[in-house]
């Protein structure tokens, strides 16, 4: 009786406080709470040409405050992403339980968090990757066993952040790609001349044309036409890239780098006569001054910095400015994917953080963009695609002056 009358004394347990929010409501708050960075941005400017310091110190707090809404907006979208790798395990077991091979599925990086709208968009293109790595990846046990390999492959799905991205790495310990029959396939379709000398990583990029496929028959897996492209475009729909580095007899690594979110960007921004620039803040590792002795258009295309060759990319001549180019212009050093480069300019404006807007459909074509900005005094600024700006750099110094430019 006393343990009875004890428990209903007792504080009921705290009950769980969440609470279910539709999906369209929480992304009309976002979209509007980038509006509110736009804006202070915009009352920043004025304040800042009124000279007026109590007002200044008003709009820096204002400023202070919208940061922490942003940021904690944002974070109601993140959500861990070990939930999507967890949907996997059945469809590991059953694929391969189908084509009758032995896997072991593992994971890694399941609290690594992320967008909720870039969770859901990203699931169909892991899918896509882990089926074709079951399919034409990882070998039957006899051809494991034939090999010295143990008869059971492993599939393991990995996430982590990275310069502040989100890495996603599909790996398998396959047969690697057959970059003789994918030739031959491409050599097929037009794809490449027969007197074309490919290195390995330009075949491996070849099964991300459209349509690409090597498979001998139509299966519920495989030759039906929808291959990697899909997967590629789905990937760079998110802003994002993948990257691919494969082994003969030893397996594949499929890599998607995203950002971590599709609404806001903390950037640096750039100048070029009058046109501004912003370049993801994440990438960018310092900034220098262009030589006297480089600023002669007829210069090659690098400078040296602290005895290493660094090739860079002109702005000025990626985009067609006029203009001259001023007497101490800066070279932005940027590091992406593992390559390090330089991007000219004519001023530099610092950190910013602003709202993507997404690119029309008509610009499509413009590969070294990613989107656009509303800057605080009512201008427009191309947000740069840094990867794509620095494989052309590196690509044409290459040519120039050798593999050393790269490191």
């Amino acid at each position: 009786a006393v343990a009875a009358v004890a428990a209903a004394d007792a504080p009921p347990a705290a009950a769980a406080r969440v609470v279910r929010v539709p999906a369209d409501r929480l992304d009309a708050l976002i979209q509007q709470v980038g509006e509110l960075v736009v804006s202070g941005a915009g009352v920043h400017e004025l304040a800042r040409g009124t000279r007026d310091a109590r007002l200044m110190e008003a709009v820096e707090h204002l400023k202070l405050l919208i940061d922490d809404m942003q940021s904690g907006t944002l974070a109601l979208r993140m959500v861990a992403i070990g939930e999507t790798f967890g949907r996997f395990q059945r469809v590991v077991r059953d694929v391969a339980r189908e084509l009758g091979k032995q896997v072991r599925f593992e994971t890694a990086g399941g609290e690594t968090e992320l967008d909720k709208a870039m969770v859901d968009r990203i699931a169909d293109p892991l899918m896509h990757l882990v089926r074709n790595a079951l399919d034409h990846g990882i070998e039957t046990p006899e051809e494991r066993r034939a090999q010295g390999k143990p008869a059971e492959g492993t599939l393991r799905l990995r996430a982590f952040h990275d310069s502040g991205s989100v890495v996603i790495e599909v790996s398998d310990d396959g047969r690697g790609l057959n970059r003789a029959r994918i030739l031959a396939k491409a050599m097929e379709r037009g794809l490449v001349g027969a007197d074309d000398a490919l290195a390995d990583a330009e075949i491996d990029r070849l099964i991300f044309e459209p349509g690409f496929s090597t498979a001998a028959a139509v299966t519920s897996l495989s030759g039906r036409g929808v291959g990697m492209d899909v997967v590629k475009q789905a990937v760079e729909g998110l802003r994002g890239s993948i990257d691919l580095r494969s082994r003969p007899g030893q397996g594949t690594l499929m890599q998607i780098r995203l950002p971590l979110t599709l609404a806001i960007i903390d950037g640096f921004m750039v100048g070029v006569g009058g046109e501004r620039f912003i370049l993801p803040l994440d990438m960018v590792v310092e900034c220098v001054e262009l030589p006297a002795a480089a600023v002669d258009p007829g210069a090659p295309r690098y400078v040296g910095l602290r005895g290493e060759l660094l090739p860079y990319v002109s702005l000025r001549e990626a985009f067609g400015i006029g203009g001259q180019m001023p007497r101490r212009p800066s070279v932005v050093v940027v590091r992406a994917h593992g390559r390090t480069a330089g991007v000219l300019v004519d001023s530099l404006h610092g950190e910013i953080q602003t709202v993507i807007k997404p690119m029309s459909c008509i610009f499509r074509h413009l590969r070294s963009v990613s989107g656009t900005s509303v800057l605080g005094t009512g201008d427009i600024a191309l947000i740069l695609d840094l990867p794509q700006l620095i494989q052309n750099c590196v690509d044409r110094a290459t040519r120039t002056a050798g593999p050393a430019l790269t490191d």
